[in-house]
């Protein structure tokens, strides 16, 4: 999985007033999550924007002044209710031996047959959630449609990987082919029009 880098700064004092100032600077308070132990550190609002506000998913690099890098991904943000500005970030450190659960893209690939014949797609689950080894973590789930035909669906079942565990049930639909409402009237016109000829 691709990965952002945040330089960010260790931070000793967490109270209120010196979280209120941080923000005023433009710094957004954050906190790291690892075995048994916790880490907090401040980093600029704006280093966060490719991370935070993107349909993408990325694991994060954060890099403090003192030379620690950790690899992070991020678990819970808070946004400002009225501004929408980011007032705090929590992480949970990766280990590589360690599996992860996140929220990854679906993309569809190919050309389905259904659509081309007059069917609507219906894509009802654009994310997944997935189980994996960081190392195995993927940057999104292809869902190769090119086989579906008007009525076929694609179930978790169909994009399953050795790699990662889809925790989702198998049956769940991912993208499906549906006859559309414009091609199911001009199929009832057809069929009243047959009805409706007298045979010679």
């Amino acid at each position: 999985m691709q990965s952002i880098t945040i330089k960010g700064t260790k931070r000793e004092s967490v109270g209120k007033k010196a979280t209120k100032a941080l923000r005023n600077a433009e710094q957004v308070p954050c906190v790291i999550y690892g075995k048994g132990k916790t880490l907090h550190f401040t980093a600029p609002e704006k280093s966060f924007k490719k991370l935070v506000y993107t349909p993408n998913v990325y694991t994060a690099k954060i890099e403090l002044e003192d030379g620690q890098v950790i690899d992070a991904i991020l678990q819970d943000i808070q946004f400002h209710p009225v501004t929408d500005r980011i007032l705090h970030m929590d992480f949970y450190q990766l280990f590589p031996d360690k599996e992860v659960t996140m929220t990854i893209p679906v993309r569809l690939e190919g050309t389905a047959p259904g659509i081309i014949k007059g069917g609507a797609l219906r894509f009802t689950n654009r994310k997944l959630k997935v189980k994996a080894l960081p190392s195995n973590l993927p940057d999104e789930i292809i869902a190769d449609i090119s086989g579906l035909d008007i009525g076929d669906k694609l179930y978790v079942r169909d994009l399953r990987n050795d790699k990662y565990q889809i925790m989702h049930p198998d049956n769940m639909v991912v993208v499906q082919v549906r006859m559309s409402r414009a091609a199911t009237l001009t199929t009832e016109d057809e069929v009243e029009e047959t009805e409706a000829t007298p045979e010679a």
